[in-house]
């Protein structure tokens, strides 16, 4: 079988990303009993910085389908010691039966993943958070039905998610709204490019207009990781937080949904956080059972 990577949504078809959104259904629905998809394999790991959701939730998905993990920061290897990318995928791909790494520099995963000789999953890159994103679905078709009906809006920055999210209008056929202040608007080329392939997007700066009508609400923290100019960036963003009057414009059963950790009283109101609107513990939930499915298909166990 070619080796299946998942580094991220721009790169799966139409009809592998409904497969995994498909079993990350099933294998939800049927609890989180162990199971004997992937007795025998061994998952790796890796962090370049620290981590909560996807640590755990790789964990216990890899575990939930019988295999087993391991997991290293940078510091614990001598990858953070000058050993190349590439050095450090041949070895590895020596020990163990697929990798998660979780590291800033997108380019520098996808030089990884092409010296690995097996599966090699995104935790996280500056670019890309492709397995939020399949969990963000995940949670829109259970409370809403299916994604392609839907309308999402994006409040806040141009970010990592906000690019994924992007590329999955592009592949799902939903429909994208966007506002960001313009100094952290999303790149142009990317914009561009899922345009020109169809995607469904509206993108401007205005909160208000973006959240109009939408069945779907997704912000995400003011300050990631690796930025430096946090009061800049909380000058900016403030017009953008989400509190109960900007979710009171969109429709009537609209939820909401934040891949966390919030910063409540920034980005968004304690009241929308814990609100009746609000999806994200779903959604937290989510991240282990859409892994699963991911999981499932880089290992040749379903599609």
């Amino acid at each position: 079988m070619t080796k299946r990577d998942f580094l991220d949504i721009a790169s799966q078809t139409p009809a592998t990303l409904r497969t995994i959104l498909d079993e990350a259904h099933r294998l939800k629905a049927a609890g989180r009993d162990r199971l004997d998809m992937l007795t025998g394999n061994t998952l790796a790991m890796l962090f370049e910085q620290v981590s909560t959701r996807t640590r755990f939730s790789f964990d216990l998905a890899m575990r939930e389908l019988g295999g087993d993990t391991i997991v290293a920061s940078g510091g614990e290897m001598q990858l953070g010691r000058g050993e190349s990318l590439g050095d450090t995928a041949a070895v590895l791909s020596r020990y163990v039966d697929a990798i998660m790494i979780r590291m800033l520099d997108h380019d520098g995963l996808v030089t990884f993943a092409r010296q690995a000789s097996i599966p090699v999953i995104n935790g996280l890159t500056r670019r890309s958070h492709p397995c939020q994103i399949m969990a963000d679905i995940q949670t829109i078709e259970e409370r809403l039905g299916p994604i392609s009906e839907r309308t999402v809006a994006w409040v806040g920055d141009g970010n990592n998610v906000a690019a994924t999210f992007v590329e999955a209008a592009t592949r799902l056929n939903f429909r994208l709204k966007i506002a960001t202040p313009s100094e952290l608007e999303l790149p142009a080329t990317l914009v561009a490019s899922a345009e020109a392939e169809g995607a469904k997007l509206e993108v401007g700066l205005d909160p208000w207009k973006a959240v109009k009508d939408a069945d779907v609400v997704v912000t995400d923290t003011w300050t990631s990781m690796g930025d430096i100019d946090e009061d800049r960036r909380r000058t900016l963003l403030t017009p953008f937080r989400v509190d109960n009057a900007l979710m009171a414009a969109a429709a009537p059963n609209a939820i909401f949904l934040h891949c966390l950790p919030a910063h409540r009283g920034e980005e968004v109101t304690d009241e929308v956080m814990d609100g009746p609107q609000s999806a994200v513990f779903d959604e937290a939930e989510n991240r282990v059972h859409a892994q699963k499915a991911i999981l499932a298909w880089c290992f040749g166990a379903i599609g």
